[in-house]
């Protein structure tokens, strides 16, 4: 099956340089909704990343229970407190308020957790980006898929997936997969792992050609996901957040790699290279 290479030079006419009398609102406001009780680190790493990706505002939804370690660690960041001190049980505001939501790292598979995820895509109807348990939480409710906002972008490595969409012998069969859900869900489909694979509705398959084994580590897919509802956030498509999210994920991944060793880099190292990948871009 045909795939297109993510190359620098794809990335480089996709990413849109900073106006000079912009403020704040031209870039979006963006919330996550991440993190419970044993997983808080991974709303953290989300919103450490979408910061450093260029988003206007970033409210980020916790538990009561996370609000020291969120306050304290990301000052940039606001919070939105649930009315549960370990988990997501309600939708606190408005969410239409937002230009886009990122939703699962850390989130929990809680029945309450479950009911609020189903009301929450039954009033945003924006496209939204879902990883982890939000995507388990769809695997558990295929019935839930067609609430999905169109051209939203999920995330998934390769089991998550495989609970969505069933089992696969062959990478070409895991191809025509990802195409095909991504065509009934009309949704961009990230499958994460070595040269991560994006499939959009229209047939298109993109092939990433950034990263290394060093970000097989817990917490580089919540950074991901922070990564790529910030360029969403900011007005890019749903295939050029995807793509640039993927493309830049990976090459501050190789930096870190560069700075610290495959072996001992960890999510957060990644994350604080992205400023030396938007340099080698620009």
């Amino acid at each position: 099956m045909k795939s297109t290479p993510i190359s620098k030079e794809l990335i480089q006419g996709i990413l849109k340089l900073r106006k000079p009398y912009s403020h704040k609102g031209d870039y979006g406001h963006a919330l996550l909704i991440a993190g419970s009780e044993g997983k808080y680190g991974a709303s953290v790493i989300a919103a450490n990343a979408c910061l450093r990706c260029g988003v206007g505002l970033l409210t980020v939804h916790i538990p009561k229970n996370a609000e020291e370690i969120l306050q304290s660690t990301l000052p940039e960041a606001m919070v939105e407190l649930d009315k549960s001190e370990s988990h997501f049980t309600a939708i606190a505001s408005d969410v239409n308020n937002y230009t886009t939501i990122g939703i699962g790292p850390g989130l929990g598979l809680q029945l309450d957790t479950q009911k609020v995820f189903k009301e929450l895509l039954e009033v945003y109807r924006k496209p939204i980006v879902i990883d982890a348990d939000g995507l388990n939480i769809l695997a558990l409710h295929s019935e839930w898929e067609s609430l999905i906002p169109p051209h939203s972008i999920l995330t998934p490595h390769p089991k998550e997936f495989e609970r969505l969409a069933g089992i696969w012998s062959t990478e070409e069969e895991c191809a025509g997969k990802l195409i095909n859900f991504s065509r009934i869900l009309d949704c961009i489909l990230i499958l994460k792992g070595h040269e991560t694979k994006i499939a959009c509705p229209d047939g298109k398959l993109f092939v990433n050609t950034t990263g290394n084994p060093g970000m097989a580590k817990g917490g580089s897919g919540d950074a991901l996901t922070g990564i790529i509802t910030a360029f969403l956030a900011q007005g890019y498509t749903s295939e050029e957040a995807s793509l640039l999210g993927v493309y830049l994920h990976g090459l501050a991944g190789d930096i870190a790699a560069e700075r610290t060793s495959e072996f001992s880099m960890l999510p957060s190292d990644l994350i604080d290279s992205l400023s030396e990948a938007f340099r080698r871009l620009l």
